[in-house]
């Protein structure tokens, strides 16, 4: 007699199809089910600080599906190119890659955010003066960060970044912070 699946709503589709994607997820890595553990959640949040302003942001900016527009505002404002007093739109996928960095090593201090969002006036002056900011830099479009986080040691905080194959990141251990971005993958040392 043929194996028939138990009769509480389960038809023999749907059971079949379970085992199929039983079957399939037992090929994946577990990283990529992690990642998506992570980001499923009712409530994304993260703890910031400009050591430059003296802003932060410590709360809850994704919840039931919806970005926090007020936290998002807050989070712009923390993220601004202080220089020219110029805010601009952070990209949410930099916000959720931050997330995801803050729940694999769950630090007791916030991300200190060295560089946001940059004008491009301000990348320029950077480049002129050998600071070593790129020409179409992703800071100009809200897509990238410059960030510290106290307790951990920037190897670690670029190893974490690195694994996650989400975007660029920059390694400059000697300026004690780690560039991360929503680009390309692509890795590089800085000094």
């Amino acid at each position: 007699m043929p194996f028939m699946p138990p009769k509480a709503g389960l038809s023999r589709r749907n059971f079949l199809g379970f085992i199929l994607c039983a079957g399939i997820a037992g090929l994946c890595p577990n990283p990529v089910f992690a990642a998506i553990d992570e980001l499923s959640t009712k409530g994304r949040s993260l703890s910031l600080y400009n050591p430059h302003t003296k802003d932060s942001f410590n709360g809850v900016y994704w919840h039931n599906g919806k970005y926090v527009a007020e936290a998002l505002k807050n989070i712009n404002h923390i993220m601004r190119d202080f220089h020219a007093h110029d805010i601009k739109q952070i990209d949410t996928h930099l916000l959720d890659l931050l997330s995801v960095i803050s729940i694999k090593l769950q630090p007791e201090k916030p991300f200190h955010i060295i560089s946001g969002y940059r004008s491009p006036e301000t990348n320029a002056k950077l480049r002129k003066s050998g600071k070593g900011a790129a020409k179409n830099s992703y800071h100009i479009q809200g897509k990238a960060v410059d960030i510290r986080l106290p307790g951990y040691r920037t190897s670690v905080l670029r190893r974490t970044a690195f694994k996650l194959k989400k975007g660029g990141v920059g390694y400059y251990p000697h300026r004690k912070f780690v560039h991360i971005d929503v680009g390309p993958v692509r890795y590089w040392k800085g000094t």
